[in-house]
């Protein structure tokens, strides 16, 4: 049974859907002193758009091809490949990210949805994330119809 002791996390977690709303909440959610994670960074056009207002990026993608394109196209920004599920990997790059970006076709649809809530709850309980963007319309649709109860018990 839950209890007011148990871990509960506190991280925010942003619904956006497509392109165009991924890249618009860069304005509102980075800043110059985080430190984030990207996960599914292609050949880097968003990785760009966050750089220019926090250089404290890793953007990754799980393909090697990817990887190294981005690379070549965007020298400045710090590229890595990590399968997202693969946690161990992006706790060996050392860095303390505080947000994180994720843009993977595969979690995109209605379902995929818990895994996007346990892939996200897993990096929220490693890392300290204030907040956690996802390019999702599922996740955007299901947040649009949930509110939080605050009823007598609250």
């Amino acid at each position: 049974m839950a209890n007011e002791r148990q871990f509960k996390l506190k991280s925010l977690l942003v619904g956006t859907r497509g392109v165009a709303e991924y890249r618009a909440s860069i304005e509102k959610y980075v800043t110059s002193d985080d430190c984030i994670l990207e996960i599914g960074c292609e050949w880097g056009t968003t990785s760009e758009l966050i750089h220019k207002k926090c250089k404290n990026l890793m953007a990754t993608d799980i393909s090697l091809k990817c990887i190294e394109r981005a690379r070549i196209m965007r020298p400045k920004i710090q590229f890595e490949v990590l399968d997202v599920f693969d946690i161990r990997t992006a706790l060996s790059f050392k860095m303390a990210f505080n947000k994180m970006y994720i843009d993977v076709s595969g979690l995109s649809g209605y379902r995929s949805l818990l895994d996007v809530i346990a892939l996200t709850d897993m990096y929220a309980s490693v890392f300290p994330m204030e907040a956690i963007i996802v390019k999702s319309g599922a996740v955007k649709n299901f947040a649009k119809r949930c509110i939080e109860w605050k009823g007598i018990l609250n």
